[in-house]
């Protein structure tokens, strides 16, 4: 379960898997760098475990009210995952004949393979003689990230059953 931060507290519809949301929210880094927001535009509007949020920070929202600010850490495992050490993989350079002088292979370039489930990205960490060095972790992997939100709205689930 996600660590808590600062919460207010009310008695209004509290968020629960099913509810319509409507939130603002903002990812930051532990260093504090935003790496993804809705505060400078529109609202994000989902229901609660339809998928468009990772399981965590769904479940981080959970027991939440419209009105409430908080600021929740949602650990590496329940984010983006952990680091996995096998995920970084040598492959042969042949792999990458398609890169040239104006687009060197070289490290922070983002490469992309075709995989039986559609596309595996990666990221070259090191290219050597005969081989490149590639992390297939997701950039974010190993990272506690704070999943700052405001609660604009919430409707129960059992409203919209009642509404139809």
């Amino acid at each position: 379960m996600p660590d808590l931060i600062a919460s207010s507290d009310g008695t209004k519809q509290k968020i629960q898997m099913g509810s319509r949301i409507s939130l603002h929210f903002a990812l930051l880094m532990p260093s504090g760098e935003e790496i993804d927001t809705t505060r400078r535009g529109k609202p994000a509007e989902l229901t609660l475990g339809d998928g468009n949020l990772l399981p965590g920070f769904e479940t981080a929202l959970v027991g939440l009210s419209a009105g409430d600010d908080a600021q929740l850490i949602v650990p590496a495992e329940q984010a983006f995952g952990e680091r996995v050490e096998a995920n970084v993989r040598l492959l042969a350079k042949t792999l990458f004949a398609d890169f040239t002088s104006e687009e060197p292979l070289e490290p922070g370039l983002v490469v992309s393979f075709q995989a039986p489930d559609g596309e595996l990205p990666g990221v070259v960490k090191a290219v050597y003689e005969d081989t490149v060095q590639v992390d297939f972790n997701h950039p974010l992997s190993g990272s506690d990230i704070t999943f700052d939100v405001s609660i604009l709205s919430v409707e129960s689930p059992l409203a919209e059953d009642a509404a139809q």
